[in-house]
């Protein structure tokens, strides 16, 4: 499709929608987007809030006529993707397509597991031990499933525990595939397979996407074009599916599909004690990195478990049956012992270019082991097998170089943003403020807030870089100010957005998980504060790994581009529509004076910039008035 083409198809789609506007970085995207498909060249692309880079995207690859890959960072943009974006495309373009949504298969219900628990004969010993709520999850879970059309848990209207939405449903480590399951032919995750198979756009999660690179690329179809939506995160995802996680759940997990088919209770129990052998290995070793070969009794611990494991699959391999619930109970129990003791293998081997560490709570450590640099795995998986299109809101200045991209073979446009950043906010930086690692710091932080969210008339999202700080903070600000104050202790996180989006009385302290994936738009949110700049910890085992490969440009190419984005995502809640007017204030002097400041202030929408506080303050006096 030629580039007029493009434009006016644009044009067309965009028409139809209920509040429809020119977006010129839209269409400077779109053209993008076709040139790079048409010559084989990949693209990075920079979208601003408010650019539309879902059309942006969608509407030339659909145009282009290939099989397309779309991977988005999280399964609701994936779902908004398949349940709104796609139905209006379908609807509005000129052009005929088939789209799909492939998620992981635990997402699905399974047939046969919801078969092997109302069967007379063993689905009550199945069901023994659980909670009468969860039977009756379960139940209710058996009657969807015979009247949904994909099984997939996003289409219920109510949400099911965890341990009743486990006993229906299996992960990709226990599925025997559809060829070795009676319910293979009506299974759901084959069918949604089967459908993406022969569909023109496929929508996935990057995780699952990940999951195929590391599969050598079997798990997923074949495709022309693959675009990645919230690319600033794919290092970090890809870090986790190409390397492997072992811990003591992984033990458990299997300890549960032994318990459906072996009576063996003390083979049983040692297969859930290896579990609590690692785990107490590694328990006081959270956030540490570790030497390869790994340390002795970690070694011992998996060796031990791998032992056991053995000795189950042997049970396994003895069992003769000609009950089809039996035979399925087996293959799982199968496969997902075999996963652990890959895993297992790979982890006790040597690992030349990987870094081992251990994750999670001293409760529930985990072991893992990531990759170096997953250039070289993206290189081979994607880069010189496709054309690739990346794009996000922000783009970290070393992405390509971070991801493997070769220079020469992409091209990196910033299209900007439609909104009016230089009238409508304010980048308000605390030059006065004192250094953050200083005990004065935590009080001048109450200080500027209760000065801020007063002139505000509340209506602020004020965001920290940990739970210490937001604690401190909500405790010296309340009775200070004459409105709510909610932190991210207090409510699960969609009864926090939706209690302040619809108050402007409320004030929402909250740490990282809200510098991103949070749309409050209007004149509910008009002040967002950050307190400090969001680098990296400098001691995480990962990246201080990646920081000795890099040496001397390591600041640069990890540290700088990491708390640019974060800062640019926790700067992007403030203005989300074209009318909204705010501040984001930043109480790190850092941002003013250090001498990479400007590295991480040109990664910010164009805001007007100001130091005075006054200044701020009548601004938002200004905007509360107007409201």
């Amino acid at each position: 499709m030629s580039v007029p083409g493009v434009r006016v198809a644009l044009a067309t789609v965009t028409g139809a929608l209920p509040a429809a506007e020119e977006r010129p970085g839209q269409l400077q995207m779109a053209e993008a987007v076709a040139a790079a498909i048409a010559n084989k060249r990949h693209l990075v692309v920079a979208a601003g809030t408010g650019t539309g880079k879902t059309m942006g995207y969608l509407v030339p690859a659909v145009l282009a006529g290939k099989h397309v890959m779309v991977a988005t960072a999280t399964k609701a943009l994936q779902d908004q993707l398949a349940n709104k974006d796609l139905p209006f495309l379908a609807t509005h373009l000129d052009v005929p397509f088939d789209f799909a949504i492939l998620k992981g298969r635990s997402n699905y219900i399974c047939l046969q597991r919801v078969h092997e628990v109302q069967a007379a004969a063993t689905g009550q010993l199945e069901l023994a031990d659980l909670a009468p709520t969860v039977k009756l999850e379960i139940k209710r879970l058996g009657e969807w499933s015979t009247t949904s059309k994909t099984g997939d848990q996003a289409e219920l209207d109510w949400m099911p525990s965890d341990r009743a939405w486990q006993s229906v449903s299996v992960s990709s480590d226990e599925c025997p595939g559809a060829t070795r399951c009676p319910k293979g032919d009506e299974c759901f995750a084959e069918n949604a397979r089967k459908r993406a198979a022969s569909a023109d756009v496929v929508v996935v999660n990057t995780y699952l996407y990940g999951l195929h690179i590391a599969s050598g690329g079997v798990l997923l179809p074949d495709h022309d074009v693959l675009i990645v939506d919230e690319a600033h995160s794919l290092e970090d995802i890809m870090s986790d599916t190409v390397g492997i996680t072992i811990g003591s759940g992984r033990f458990t997990n299997v300890s549960v599909a032994l318990r459906r088919i072996l009576d063996d209770q003390g083979l049983i129990a040692s297969v859930i004690e290896s579990g609590v052998a690692l785990r107490e290995s590694i328990s006081n070793l959270s956030g540490q990195r570790l030497p390869f070969p790994l340390p002795d009794a970690i070694s011992e611990a998996l060796i031990t478990g791998r032992q056991c494991i053995d000795r189950a699959q042997a049970a396994l391999r003895a069992i003769e049956t000609t009950v089809e619930e039996a035979k399925q109970r087996r293959l799982r129990a199968q496969q997902q012992a075999t996963r652990l003791i890959d895993d297992i293998d790979r982890a006790i081997a040597k690992n030349d270019g990987y870094v081992a560490f251990v994750s999670g709570s001293p409760d529930m450590p985990r072991l893992e082991i990531a990759p170096l640099d997953v250039g070289p795995t993206l290189r081979k998986g994607i880069w010189e097998q496709r054309t690739a299109i990346l794009t996000s809101a922000t783009i970290p200045a070393s992405l390509t170089e971070r991801v493997g991209m070769l220079a020469g073979t992409v091209d990196v446009v910033d299209v900007g943003s439609p909104f009016d950043y230089a009238n409508n906010a304010v980048l308000y930086c605390a030059l006065h403020m004192p250094d953050p690692r200083s005990a004065q710091f935590a009080e001048a932080v109450a200080d500027e807030l209760v000065g801020l969210i007063t002139a505000a008339g509340g209506r602020t999202l004020a965001l920290f870089t940990s739970y210490k700080a937001m604690d401190a903070a909500a405790a010296a600000v309340r009775g200070r100010i004459p409105f709510t104050v909610l932190t991210q202790r207090d409510r699960p996180k969609n009864a926090l957005v939706k209690a302040f989006s619809e108050d402007e009385s409320v004030c929402l302290f909250a740490t990282s998980g809200f510098f991103q994936g949070v749309d409050i738009p209007g004149r509910t949110l008009s002040l967002v504060t950050i307190d400090r700049l969001p680098f990296p910890r400098p001691d995480d085992p990962l990246l201080s790994a990646r920081r000795e490969l890099l040496g001397a440009k390591a600041f640069g190419q990890i540290d700088i581009p990491r708390a640019s984005t974060l800062l640019a995502q926790a700067t992007g809640r403030l203005i989300r529509t074209a009318t909204d007017r705010g501040v984001v204030a930043v109480f790190d002097p850092r941002l003013g004076k250090a001498n990479y400041r400007w590295d991480i202030v040109k990664a910010l929408p164009p805001m007007r910039r100001t130091r005075e506080r006054s200044e701020v303050e009548a601004f938002l006096r200004e905007i509360t008035a107007d409201s």
